[in-house]
């Protein structure tokens, strides 16, 4: 006989798995997914470039939602939304990207800087207004190209050569622009320019600074179009781009190391290895990634302190990355794990995006600085050379100022959201950065299916979708799993699913997806501490995702000299009115010298978390409406202060013995904290 007690387990177990026995099947762990099979339904790479492990998604797919929708409002309303009356860049008279001819006072990379982010927030949004002004600058793009296939503004920078950078991220918003429109002048104008291309001499091609480090951004642009029209002559344009872009394959060394150019070139090998199918290519982009941090990026945020250019003994956490910087970074990742299928590029994405990225910003979207460091401790309009490596005034909130990142900041949420989802070679859908949205797409049998996830993710640890299909339709679904994630589990339609979901992979979820069928997904946050042993044995602390800066009360100065401000290469319309987009200053109001006590044994348990209120404008960037802090103790430390050139002094080594009382201090999270410390001393 069966004893009773066993009887009861079979009978709970039974309970447990009828009416999901399929997901309990089809339930599995997998640390990178099967690239063999090719999507139907979405462009992806044509042979014989290596397949792509993950497929971007059009720019139309997702309907973004809660704090990642707020953010890109804030931006449409704030400084993104209304450059066009402060940039001279953005001027509609002499400006060289509304001739044929390419001659005009205004035409570079800050038109298209703006409105790669611009044009795709306004295609995301729907919003009207937004939708004119974008198809105002396609239009006459579109409508001037030139006989011989070039476009743009003509910058002849020597005899016979013409400077291309400028035209490289526009060739992504006419990209952008196929995905919402299919327009084929788009195809027409690419294919025209490309064979311009192929035409200029490798003597001439890709010579002067900003293009030869930038050729990998070019080389996206051939494949996208070789993905579409399968003409083979691209191929060797690609090969003539890698032969004459910088050399961003070498060991132990980069082509230079201005800080925008690391962040957005080193993936160049990993493009090119696409086509050359090397490993030494793809191996080169971990390694320039690798390279930077462990001489400069010995900081928490996910980028490293390079200032301008990043310079030898410089690497305390006062240094900064500019904000361009950070936008090519998470670009670099979102890339990055389409070519590798690695979550490693992930995981960096939200690095750089929830803990470094808003606080480049005033939390209105109204006024951003050029510079941002783990340790900042003011922010304010003076010269900090050569403590930074910028002269001038490059750490003020300032509206008129910081010429590229004025422009090219418009792109970085907005691209985090296109890639929030992507289609999978077995004509399924992943899910990547986790935030509230939905994504339509083609999946399964070709029909289209809504997923519509709800999260306040980082800030919370359950992530859960709700399918919507007009009939039944098998196709997998694939979950991350953060590396900082250890005990993830998943439920489908209320039923826990077994499943080891490694850290640093992928669950998948195969199945017949019914109208309403719901996932589940939790990810137990866990405080945890890093130890920076190349920078003074500091340490930051992460719950999740999120790394915690020092609560430092922020005294906001608003300074209506925008222009006088301003740093010197900065131009301005007109008309534009500094009294509308004020400067701020940022300076502390309370003591920010603080080292951590820390319990030796167990780090983790000196913190408590505190949960919040989730904010009802819906922005958790901010100190006063963050949802989650962590209490903690410490000591002040006299002897760090401002230093000569009136930044965060440098860090003291640690252990710092210090005689101050301890204190309990007050942790928020690093994103919305303008002011902050995150690389903290450890006092004894």
């Amino acid at each position: 006989m069966i004893p009773s007690s066993l009887k009861k387990m079979a009978s709970a177990l039974f309970a447990l798995t009828a009416g999901f026995s399929s997901y309990a099947q089809t339930a599995i762990a997998v640390k990178q997914i099967d690239n063999s099979k090719h999507n139907r339904y979405y462009t992806s790479n044509k042979a014989p470039l290596q397949a792509q492990y993950f497929i971007k998604l059009p720019v139309t797919a997702i309907k973004p939602g809660g704090w990642l929708k707020k953010q890109m409002e804030l931006q449409r309303d704030g400084l993104t939304g209304n450059l066009g009356e402060i940039s001279v860049w953005l001027s509609k008279t002499d400006n060289a990207w509304l001739n044929k001819s390419g001659k005009g006072k205004y035409g570079w990379e800050e038109l298209p800087y703006w409105l790669k982010g611009y044009g795709d927030i306004a295609y995301m949004l729907k919003d009207p207004k937004m939708l004119k002004e974008t198809r105002f600058w396609i239009e006459a793009v579109l409508k001037n190209q030139r006989a011989d296939g070039d476009f743009g503004p003509a910058n002849i920078t020597a005899p016979g050569r013409r400077d291309l950078w400028g035209n490289m991220p526009m060739l992504w918003c006419l990209q952008s622009y196929y995905e919402y429109s299919n327009d084929p002048r788009v195809l027409t104008l690419m294919d025209r320019y490309f064979k311009y291309e192929l035409s200029v001499p490798d003597s001439l091609f890709l010579k002067d600074y900003w293009e030869n480090s930038r050729g990998g951004d070019n080389m996206i642009s051939v494949y996208w179009l070789y993905n579409r029209t399968g003409e083979k002559w691209l191929l060797d344009l690609a090969t003539k781009i890698d032969r004459n872009t910088a050399n961003w394959k070498q060991d132990n060394n980069l082509p230079n190391w201005h800080n925008v150019n690391v962040a957005e070139c080193f993936r160049e090998p990993a493009t090119y290895y696409m086509q050359s199918k090397n490993p030494a290519d793809l191996q080169a982009t971990y390694n320039d990634f690798r390279l930077i941090r462990n001489i400069y990026g010995q900081v928490p945020g996910g980028m490293f302190g390079a200032d301008e250019n990043a310079r030898k003994g410089y690497d305390d956490p006062r240094q900064a990355v500019e904000t361009c910087g950070m936008v090519e970074q998470m670009t670099s990742d979102e890339f990055l794990l389409q070519y590798t299928g690695d979550t490693f590029w992930a995981d960096n994405c939200e690095d750089v995006a929830f803990n470094t990225f808003p606080a480049a910003f005033t939390a209105d979207y109204r006024a951003l600085r050029y510079l941002t460091a783990p340790n900042m401790v003011v922010s304010d309009s003076k010269n900090h050379a050569p403590g930074i490596s910028n002269d001038g005034p490059f750490l003020n909130m300032n509206p008129f100022s910081s010429r590229c990142c004025q422009h090219n900041h418009s792109a970085g949420w907005v691209y985090y959201a296109e890639n929030s989802w992507m289609a999978t070679p077995d004509n399924g859908l992943a899910a990547q950065l986790y935030s509230e949205g939905t994504v339509t797409a083609k999946a399964g049998n070709g029909k289209v299916v809504s997923i519509t996830t709800t999260t306040q993710y980082p800030f919370n640890d359950v992530v859960s979708f709700k399918v919507s299909t007009a009939g039944p339709n098998a196709f997998p679904v694939y979950l991350r799993i953060p590396v900082w994630c250890s005990n993830a589990s998943v439920k489908v339609n209320s039923k826990p699913i077994i499943v080891d979901a490694a850290a640093g992979g992928y669950v998948k979820l195969s199945n017949t997806w019914k109208n309403g069928d719901n996932i589940t997904l939790e990810l137990p946050m866990q405080v945890t501490t890093r130890q920076w042993v190349k920078n003074k044995n500091s340490v930051s602390i992460n719950y999740g995702p999120l790394t915690f800066s020092l609560k430092i009360d922020e005294r906001y100065i608003k300074k209506l000299n925008s222009k006088d401000i301003a740093v010197r290469d900065a131009k301005w319309q007109a008309t534009a009115d500094p009294a509308k987009w004020p400067t701020f200053e940022i300076y502390p109001a309370s003591a920010w010298n603080y080292g951590l006590l820390l319990n030796q044994q167990d780090p983790a348990q000196s913190f408590t978390v505190e949960k919040l209120s989730w904010p009802k404008d819906n922005n958790p960037f901010t100190n006063a409406s963050a949802p989650i802090r962590l209490i903690a103790k410490g000591k002040q430390i006299p002897g760090w202060t401002i230093d000569q050139y009136g930044l965060c002094g440098l860090l003291p080594q640690s252990p710092v013995k210090t005689p101050e009382p301890q204190t309990t201090l007050t942790l928020v999270p690093m994103g919305g904290a303008r002011l902050r410390i995150s690389a903290f001393p450890v006092a004894e």
